[in-house]
C-alpha cells in the first residue's frame, strides 16, 4: 500500500517455510488476512523471503504463473525481497550461518541474480519506481577482515550489478540490491558503509570492472553503481550502533548512496544496565538467532555476538552503561518490564521520512514472533501484524 509517498508492507519471512510449497501455503494462509485489517479497498504490497530453493522452485513456469494469478486474484503486488537469508531461518539454530554463504561466494551471486530475475516480473511498471532486495551486509566481520576478502565480496557486488543492468535493459524495470548494515558484521555502522562505497563500489577501479562486464562506457558505468547498488537501512540496527538517525540519512545522501529499502524495526534499549534488567534480558535470549548487544560506557562503545557473551563479559555490573540489542521486537512496543524499545529511534526516522522520503520501500520485519517470551506475543500472527503496519501508518499519516 502506499502510505507517504512510498510502498508499505510486511516481509514474508514473519512465516516460518523454506519450499516454495511451504512458503505458498503461508502467503495463502496469512497475507490476505492482513490485507483485510490494513488495506481491504485497495492493492497491499509484499515484501517477499525466499529461500535459495523456493526461489529455484519458483522459476519453473507452470509454478510462477500460479503465483502471479494469486498475487492477481488477491490484488497483491511484490515491491522487494529479503534476500538476506539463503537457506533455513526458523526453528532450527541459525545465529551466524544466516550471513552464509555470503559475498565471498559464488552461490550467494547466484542466489542473488535469480531473485532479481524474479523480481523484475513483479515490479509496478511505473516509471519512477523499482524493485529492491536486501542482502547481507558483505559477511560476518570476522569473516570478511583482510583486503583480499573485501575485494572479492566487491567484485561479486560489480558483477551483480552488471546483471542488474542487462535486466533493466531487457525489460526496462529498475533494480537495486540493498546491503544492510548489521552489528558485528562487515558493513555495521554508517561510516563503515560509506567508506567501503567509496573505496570499492564508487571509486574508478569499480567502474572501470563494470564497464568491461557490461560494455558499456566507464561514465555509464559509474552511474549504473549508484543506481543499482544501495543500502538496506534497518532502524534496528542502527539504533543498536548508537546511531543519529539524522546523521545517517544525510551522511548516505552526502555519500550518493541510495537508500533502497528502510525495515522499520525495534530493538531493545537498556538505559541502564543492572541486575534486574539482565534478569528480564535473560528471557529473550533464544538458541535460534543471534542477538547482538552494543555496550556504550564511561569507557567508549563495546560489542558483543550475542545475548549470553554480554552477560557473561559482566562489565555491566558497575551500573554504567547502556545496552542495546539487536532482538527485534514489535514497533507499536514502547517499554516492556525493566526496559525499554528503540521506538524512539523509529519514530524520529518516520518523521524524517514525512518530511522528505527516505525510500521508495518501507518495510515491517519482526521476524521473532515465534523466539518472542510468551507475555509479548499473545496476538493472533495476523492481528500482530497488522497493528504494526497500522501503527507505522498512523506515525506517518
Amino acid at each position: 500500500m502506499r502510505v507517504a509517498g512510498s510502498h508499505l508492507g510486511y516481509c514474508t519471512n514473519i512465516h516460518p517455510g523454506e519450499s516454495w510449497n511451504e512458503i505458498r501455503d503461508n502467503l495463502r494462509r496469512h497475507v490476505p488476512a492482513v490485507k483485510r485489517r490494513v488495506s481491504p479497498d485497495g492493492p497491499f504490497g509484499l515484501g517477499l523471503r525466499l529461500s535459495a530453493a523456493a526461489a529455484e522452485a519458483l522459476e519453473e513456469p507452470r509454478t510462477l504463473q500460479e503465483f502471479d494469478d494469486f498475487l492477481r486474484d488477491q490484488d497483491l503486488y511484490v515491491f522487494t525481497i529479503n534476500g538476506f537469508p539463503y537457506g533455513s531461518f526458523h526453528g532450527t539454530r541459525v545465529k551466524e550461518a544466516v550471513y552464509l554463504p555470503d559475498w565471498r561466494d559464488e552461490a550467494r551471486l547466484e542466489y542473488s541474480n535469480r531473485l532479481a530475475r524474479l523480481l523484475a516480473r513483479w515490479v509496478p511498471e511505473s516509471s519512477d519506481d523499482c524493485g529492491s532486495i536486501s542482502t547481507v551486509p558483505g559477511a560476518f566481520k570476522a569473516n570478511a577482515s583482510t583486503d583480499a576478502a573485501k575485494a572479492a565480496i566487491a567484485d561479486r557486488l560489480i558483477r551483480h550489478a552488471a546483471e542488474l543492468a542487462r535486466i533493466e535493459s531487457r525489460t526496462g524495470r529498475h533494480l537495486v540490491l540493498a546491503l544492510e548494515p548489521e552489528p558485528c558484521c562487515m558493513l555495521e555502522t554508517i561510516e563503515e558503509t560509506v567508506d567501503f562505497f567509496r573505496s570499492h563500489l564508487h571509486g574508478a577501479t569499480a567502474a572501470l570492472r563494470l564497464a568491461q562486464l557490461a560494455r558499456c562506457s566507464v561514465p555509464q558505468a559509474e552511474a549504473a553503481l549508484r543506481r543499482h547498488l544501495g543500502v538496506c537501512l534497518d532502524l534496528c540496527h542502527a539504533a543498536v550502533e548508537f546511531e543519529d538517525p539524522r546523521d545517517c540519512i544525510r551522511r548516505l545522501r552526502e555519500a550518493g548512496i541510495c537508500i533502497a529499502k528502510v525495515q522499520v524495526t525495534a530493538g531493545l534499549r537498556l538505559p541502564r544496565v543492572d541486575a534486574s534488567s539482565v534478569g528480564s534480558l535473560r528471557e529473550f535470549a533464544d538458541e535460534v538467532y543471534l542477538h547482538q548487544v552494543v555496550e556504550r560506557g564511561e569507557s567508549g562503545v563495546r560489542r558483543y555476538i550475542d545475548i549470553d557473551e554480554a552477560i557473561e563479559a559482566g562489565r555491566w555490573r558497575d551500573g554504567r552503561c547502556e545496552w542495546r540489542v539487536h532482538f527485534h521486537v514489535p514497533v507499536f512496543v514502547e517499554a516492556f518490564e525493566n526496559f525499554a524499545s528503540t521506538q524512539g529511534f523509529v519514530r524520529e526516522s518516520l518523521r524524517l521520512h514525512a518530511e522528505r522520503p527516505l525510500s521508495r520501500h518501507l518495510e515491517v520485519e519482526t521476524y521473532t514472533w515465534t523466539v518472542l517470551p510468551p507475555q509479548h506475543r499473545s496476538l493472533p500472527i495476523d492481528d500482530a501484524i497488522g497493528r504494526e503496519l497500522l501503527w507505522v501508518r498512523g506515525v506517518l499519516e
